[in-house]
């Protein structure tokens, strides 16, 4: 009884925060073809929703975190050597943490993780047949309609060549993107296909509903898009994704079957020559030789990830406590290497450089907080059906990829893959606090009438 109760508080909406979700559901969707668009959108109901819930958003310690980083963050911009340049790489953080803040308390329900993982599905799909279209097709567009709100630049062959890119910047970045959305389409895939195959032994012939068939193509879709990318990163959290379910589903064959797949293309790719030359029989190139760069031979020293990280480590050392300034990795590494480069491929190595060690440990400390709090509830809860208990775990499968993703290159400076970062830990922490909440208001009735 007191697990249906809750489940009906948790699917119950006040008007007040229908509206102001769908509006964020809306921004979702057009987030891939208009970054702009979507941000504005987004930022709006963010603003809405801070105005509306002050004071709920100023009680939680979590939130208390983020504005000590914040301050942290600014401090150091303060001592950079090029402050200019420091203050506006606050822009990539300081509002997003606003948008953390207002949407963990707008999104408290099983059912609205459901939505925003749709919304995210239904909008890859559009930018997955441009991307393929581009890399097959040749497909080649530059249209620009008022200004930024339209800006879609698509260059035959992909960016960089031969890696489908569709109308993100870089290869890497849509690989990013398409991780995310594959963990959440392949978690809702599940959910479908055990309510079907629950209905299926009542009922014969066996049906399939048209929500599973367009999730089955998605899913398949945005694996096929992910590998295109040709980004190792991108291979390897899918391929964590997959196992991660499997295991969670107790599919030991298919663990044991990803397992030897992977480990025959780890063999090829970086075994002893005898070996890799039987294994390369029957794994493609494709794979292989981009683990291993056999496809990339003659890239420069200074393009390893190796070496980005060891000089970002010499500068976090150099500047421990406040960092040399956000946005100064790129000239520094210039000057010393005489090769342009964004970043230093490791969010968090980055950030020490750029802010220094405390700020990157308080940083670090707010995600692991965010990621213990999400584990406790799927474990410890004993009012979550299996299906709830499902997308949630997809969620927090969705913030590790992010994270593993993070430590190989760095999302931040992707409008639409920022946003959908924070935006997913807002939905972890919004469902936790308001089980917290009910789970507390439970205990008081019952203290009262005992």
């Amino acid at each position: 009884m007191l697990g249906a109760s809750l489940n009906k508080v948790f699917d119950y909406f006040k008007s007040r925060w229908q509206s102001s979700w769908n509006y964020s559901l809306w921004g979702l969707l057009i987030f891939p073809v208009s970054p702009l668009l979507g941000a504005v959108t987004i930022g709006f109901v963010s603003l809405i929703t801070l105005l509306k819930q002050y004071r709920k958003i100023s009680r939680r310690p979590l939130n208390w975190g983020f504005a000590l980083l914040s301050v942290l963050l600014i401090v150091t911009a303060g001592f950079a050597q090029d402050k200019t340049t420091a203050f506006v790489g606050l822009l990539n953080l300081l509002p997003f943490f606003l948008v953390f803040a207002a949407h963990s308390t707008l999104i408290q329900t099983f059912a609205q993780l459901r939505q925003m993982a749709w919304v995210l599905v239904i909008a890859s799909m559009p930018v997955i047949i441009i991307g393929l279209g581009q890399l097959f097709l040749g497909w080649s567009l530059k249209f620009e309609i008022l200004w930024i709100v339209f800006a879609w630049t698509i260059r035959p062959g992909g960016n960089p060549p031969g890696r489908i890119a569709s109308l993100f910047m870089h290869a890497n970045t849509f690989a990013a993107y398409l991780a995310i959305v594959f963990i959440l389409g392949l978690g809702l895939w599940l959910e479908n296909y055990q309510q079907l195959r629950v209905k299926n032994k009542q009922s014969f012939p066996p049906h399939f509903s048209l929500p599973f068939l367009f999730l089955t193509v998605a899913v398949i879709a945005n694996f096929i898009a992910l590998i295109f990318t040709n980004s190792r990163n991108g291979w390897a959290i899918a391929i964590f994704a997959c196992l991660a379910y499997a295991l969670y589903q107790g599919w030991r064959i298919l663990v044991g079957g990803v397992a030897a797949i992977v480990a025959s293309v780890l063999l090829a790719a970086f075994s002893p020559s005898p070996v890799a030359q039987f294994f390369r029989q029957y794994v493609p190139a494709f794979f292989w030789a981009r683990l291993n760069d056999d496809m990339y031979p003659d890239r420069p020293v200074a393009l390893m990830r190796k070496t980005q990280w060891e000089f970002a480590w010499s500068l976090a050392e150099e500047h421990p406590w406040t960092g040399w300034g956000l946005r100064s990795f790129s000239g520094l590494y210039k000057a010393q290497m005489q090769i342009p480069l964004g970043h230093p491929h490791n969010l968090f190595l980055m950030l020490s450089a750029e802010t220094g060690f405390p700020s990157t440990f308080l940083f670090c400390g707010l995600l692991a907080w965010i990621l213990i709090i999400g584990i406790q509830l799927l474990q410890k809860s004993k009012y979550i059906n299996t299906q709830d208990r499902l997308i949630f775990f997809s969620y927090l499968l969705a913030f590790v990829a992010w994270v593993l993703f993070n430590t190989v290159d760095v999302t931040l400076f992707e409008l639409r893959l920022n946003a959908l970062s924070w935006l997913i830990l807002a939905a972890i922490c919004g469902v936790v606090h308001r089980f917290k909440e009910v789970g507390s208001r439970k205990s008081e009735v019952g203290s009262t009438v005992l």
